[in-house]
């Protein structure tokens, strides 16, 4: 039964042709509302904290007149693509920003031109990667919110028990990340109590092949290049890595034990020495540990320049939206400069409150950053941790991000099922990869006709 509602969902949502090419907010829209007036119903979002509830409480003041519907929880693409099957979708979305392209060539979601003309919004205000993620054959289907960056963690204070100091982990010389991975880690008996380094994949294995030198998908999001050699050898690199470490079973059973956000985190257990992460822990590390010896360094490609993966969140409104008109106000005013700078400086005072650094909002609206870093933060004092915000706002300008795709969700799926066939040891990984390809290629041109 399962099977057959999602199967019936699928069928409707295919059915579906993309209302016009101006999308939401031109003449002749479905349903009735306007900005002013109306039910706004949304998905995949909550009011979680002060950066939520500012901007939503914004839209509120500055359109009374709506009565807003926010539906707490994570985006569900049964639950989304059953309602827009259904003809009853809410007026807004909150999505990953890599699943859009698919959902657009599917007429899932509607395209924002008209919204984008008719509201004004700028859409040059955007972080290049982010806006590139929500386009496909260039029309904009998503506005972007955050914008998520990858930097590379280090524990000082264990470099420094084996002799080393943070320039000796070099990310840029592949030939001798096996002897450092071995060095730092702790592997006795077939255990694994400490993480030498980790590589972050699947997750992060477009970063490493980008480092490398090549896409793993082109820019038009249409050509899968899973089996290039310099791809093949970027999942080498980062599963032998692994494999030094007790494996993979090994591996991620304890990885899968850590606590990233409380004051028992990997770094204060000096569970782990050198690891890609996103920015949002430099947050809770300045919080949870801020007596830790952390160093935050750029992720770099091998010729060592900065390099680094972007990713977040955007609005989209569905085919089907009753409301479309306020939707499009809506994310206009939540992702607007004004609007960003009032939820940091939320945040700055409720950090301020409670004694905790604020260690900034990283957004996709480039002014709003720049606002928000000169006018709310401040250096916290402790040299690592002011560094390490120095840091991160330095590789923003280096981010690429996945293109959008007509069929960007199997094309995840098929790279991402190759790695972990390697890891579990089922296939090489230029077996894996070439099957991958195929697996994506077949995809990409099916959703490109």
């Amino acid at each position: 039964m399962t099977r057959m509602v999602r199967a019936a969902a699928l069928v409707g949502v295919l059915a579906l042709a993309v209302s016009g090419c101006g999308g939401v907010g031109g003449d002749g829209d479905e349903g009735g509302g306007t900005a002013t007036e109306g039910t706004l119903s949304t998905m995949g979002f909550g009011l979680s904290d002060e950066i939520a509830t500012t901007r939503v409480d914004a839209f509120k003041r500055d359109n009374p007149g709506v009565d807003l519907k926010i539906t707490e929880g994570a985006f569900d693409e049964q639950q989304f693509l059953s309602a827009v099957a259904s003809g009853n979708p809410p007026d807004l979305v909150y999505m990953d920003r890599k699943l859009i392209g698919t959902y657009a060539k599917r007429g899932s979601i509607q395209p924002l031109t008209d919204c984008v003309d008719k509201q004004d919004i700028d859409m040059g205000q955007y972080r290049p990667a982010a806006k590139e993620q929500v386009t496909l054959d260039g029309t904009v289907y998503g506005v972007p919110e955050f914008s998520s960056v990858r930097v590379i963690y280090l524990n000082e204070a264990l470099l420094r028990q084996k002799g080393l100091t943070v320039d000796d982990v070099d990310l840029a010389n592949w030939a001798g990340l096996p002897a450092l991975n071995a060095r730092l880690a702790t592997v006795s008996g077939g255990r694994l109590s400490r993480i030498g380094i980790d590589p972050k994949i699947p997750e992060f294995l477009p970063m490493w092949a980008k480092a490398n030198g090549v896409d793993m998908l082109s820019a038009d999001g249409t050509k899968a290049n899973l089996a290039d050699p310099k791809v093949v050898e970027a999942l080498t690199t980062g599963v032998r890595l692994i494999q030094d470490q007790a494996g993979w079973g090994k591996f991620k059973s304890f990885r899968d034990t850590f606590d990233f956000f409380g004051a028992q985190n990997p770094l204060a257990k000096n569970q782990i020495v050198a690891w890609p992460m996103e920015e949002w822990f430099l947050n809770q590390a300045a919080k949870n540990t801020p007596k830790a010896e952390l160093v935050v360094k750029p992720f770099v490609d091998r010729q060592g320049r900065p390099v680094t993966l972007s990713s977040g969140l955007a609005w989209v409104v569905p085919k089907g939206a009753k409301n479309p008109d306020a939707a499009c106000a809506f994310m206009k005013k939540v992702t607007a400069t004004d609007t960003w700078v009032a939820a940091a400086k939320a945040r700055a005072d409720a950090r301020k409150a409670a004694g905790q650094p604020f260690t900034g909002v990283y957004t996709g609206n480039v002014a709003a950053d720049k606002r928000i870093f000169d006018e709310l933060y401040q250096p916290i004092g402790n040299k690592r941790f002011d560094d390490a915000v120095a840091t991160i706002r330095s590789v923003q300008d280096a981010a690429f991000a996945m293109p959008a795709s007509p069929a960007g969700a199997e094309f995840d799926k098929a790279w991402t099922d190759a790695v972990n066939r390697v890891l579990s040891g089922q296939a090489q990984p230029a077996e894996a990869l070439a099957r991958a390809q195929q697996e994506a290629t077949a995809a990409l041109d099916k959703a490109s006709k």
